[in-house]
């Protein structure tokens, strides 16, 4: 029997949501999708943080001129077409679905996901899991290592939405999880399986993390030393001399100093230093994308090469990856405790 007032308006509660939010995607290769998505990417003023007068200036006069096809041609190059989506689309989604196969034993949990940029925006996801009963969201970037160029804007973006709700589900979110044992277990067991693929040892390896400016570091933005611990880490579960393990930051954009030793400059000294032998991955990256499947696996492919190694392999991220799944579990159900 029913306790509601007539005409009291339905609605559903009792559930908790689980939302994998992701950087995003632009929804073709061609010049508009790409600068939609160009557009809403780099007006981001996490993202880029130099005077906005200045920057609307060259960005619609320039770079939203010029840069769509230069990067329409990048996604090309890793587009799934058999879904005609990108690759980072298409892993999202199925780490949302492995996860919520996972979590089968709390049938009072659902799982969703989510882009920060583009489709499906992460106002949407958040009010679809409460129009099925959410009353309680766990939100989840998937970033390991925190920036304000990404974790904060993800989560900026997830709070735009709810301050256009009048009944507010209640929000937890997940922290960086840069030193979480389950994300270096997950990393060292992906560079293991992938190293017994080779029928080569690498002289080096480096881990590649998105880059970032300077700046921002010295603004005071954990990033930098997020990543090195992450690296830090895998070398010790790996045993590995700290030789063998060595940084770089990959994705510079403009003349402005970043995060430095940069992935193009070191790629392309080591065949001169002796390193013929290379195996690279980016442990910054939840999924693959145009940054590691693109920028990574060919374009410094290509520069390796060129500048005389012999051997070059790129590491996938984790991805869908059992050791993937196994750890959003973990962190996960940590993070539902007084939830469940």
């Amino acid at each position: 029997m029913s306790v509601l007032p007539q005409g009291h308006p339905p609605f559903k509660v009792g559930k908790l949501g689980v939302l994998l939010i992701n950087l995003g995607t632009p929804e073709g290769t061609s010049y508009w999708p790409m600068r939609r998505y160009l557009k809403e990417f780099l007006s981001d003023r996490r993202v880029i943080e130099v005077n906005p007068v200045l920057w609307w200036v060259l960005l619609n006069g320039i770079i939203l001129t010029t840069r769509p096809k230069k990067s329409g041609h990048a996604y090309e190059q890793i587009w799934n077409r058999e879904r005609n989506e990108s690759p980072l689309k298409t892993i999202t989604r199925s780490q949302a679905e492995k996860l919520a196969a996972r979590l089968s034993d709390a049938p009072n949990v659902i799982v969703d996901w989510g882009m920060r940029y583009g489709l499906p925006p992460t106002a949407e996801r958040i009010q679809a899991l409460k129009d099925q009963g959410c009353d309680r969201i766990l939100l989840f970037p998937l970033y390991p290592q925190y920036s304000a160029s990404t974790t904060a804007t993800a989560l900026d973006k997830a709070y735009d939405a709810l301050k256009a709700m009048r009944w507010q589900p209640a929000i937890r979110t997940v922290p960086p999880y840069f030193d979480n044992p389950a994300h270096i277990e997950a990393l060292a067991l992906s560079l293991e399986a992938h190293l017994k693929t080779l029928d080569w040892e690498p002289d080096l390896i480096l881990a590649s993390f998105h880059g970032l400016p300077k700046d921002y570091f010295m603004a005071g933005d954990p990033y930098h030393c997020h990543c090195m611990k992450t690296a830090r880490l895998l070398g010790e579960r790996l045993k590995l001399p700290r030789e063998k393990l060595q940084v770089v930051f990959q994705s510079r954009f403009g003349k402005a100093e970043w995060l430095q030793p940069y992935a193009q400059q070191t790629v392309e000294e080591l065949p001169s230093k002796g390193v013929k032998k290379l195996v690279m991955m980016c442990p910054g990256f939840a999924s693959d994308c145009v940054e590691t499947l693109e920028e990574v696996a060919i374009g410094l492919r290509e520069t390796f090469e060129e500048a005389g190694g012999e051997k070059f392999s790129v590491v996938p991220c984790l991805n869908d990856s059992d050791p993937s799944i196994t750890m959003l579990e973990s962190i996960v159900r940590n993070e539902l405790k007084g939830w469940l």
